[in-house]
């Protein structure tokens, strides 16, 4: 791998700047310092320092984005700004955004380049259970709540897999509510509450495969998981 890729990689800066980084002789490798960009290393045993940090390489990183409303999420769009838009110029190569949630959904969004793990989180087979909070136009009953949480139909062949329903508030023509599902289908939240004679007015993922958006974690700002909550969507 060339050096300045491979520091790039590491989120030590764009492209041109880890070349400046370079030039300057703030990196080693192995103990020796190395003034070319091009110059070729073995990630996986060599000895990088640049400006007194020791690196080390990670083929996949994780990232979780709260994503706003507004933006679509896809990896490019001719005409709107996506969720990729809101990250840095050195992850637009290779990472991309685990699932979909609509133009006007808000919430907890993984991004990452580790096309292994996204199919197994986004696999019908695997169950992966994601929880939003959902605030709806429309009247809330005992009867539509036994109707969410045993499955309903939605337009599709199969009916919906039971999900969990949490009430947080209802009220004469509205309710708030917490929605687990374990599938992924097309608009799903917004069609079952529908399904049950409401409308969804504001819609927000909470968490996805055992990981929860950090309440700290402001619109339209990310983070990079720790190797534990790695750990944890990998045993999904």
């Amino acid at each position: 791998m060339r050096l300045d890729k491979f520091l790039a990689d590491s989120q030590i800066g764009t492209r041109s700047q880890v070349k400046e980084f370079i030039k300057k002789g703030l990196v080693t490798v192995n103990g020796e310092v190395i003034t070319k960009a091009d110059y070729k290393i073995d990630e996986n045993s060599d000895c990088i320092i640049c400006k007194g940090n020791t690196l080390s390489y990670q083929k996949y990183r994780y990232f979780v984005l709260h994503k706003p409303s507004g933006v679509i999420t896809a990896t490019k769009d001719n005409h709107d700004k996506t969720v990729m838009d809101l990250l840095p110029k050195e992850l637009s190569g290779g990472f991309f955004p685990v699932g979909r949630l609509d133009k006007d959904t808000e919430g907890f969004l993984l991004i990452t380049n580790d096309g292994e793990l996204s199919h197994r989180l986004l696999s019908p087979k695997k169950h992966v259970a994601k929880t939003y909070y959902v605030e709806c136009s429309g009247e809330l009953t005992t009867e539509k709540v036994a109707q969410l949480e045993q499955g309903l139909h939605i337009g599709d062949e199969k009916p919906t897999l039971p999900a969990k329903v949490e009430t947080l508030k209802i009220e004469k023509t509205s309710y708030v509510i917490k929605l687990t599902i374990t599938e992924g289908r097309f608009h799903q939240v917004k069609r079952m509450i529908q399904a049950i004679g409401g409308e969804v007015t504001y819609l927000k993922r909470l968490s996805m495969g055992g990981l929860v958006l950090d309440e700290l974690l402001q619109k339209g700002d990310y983070r990079e998981l720790t190797h534990e909550e790695v750990g944890i969507l990998k045993r999904n």
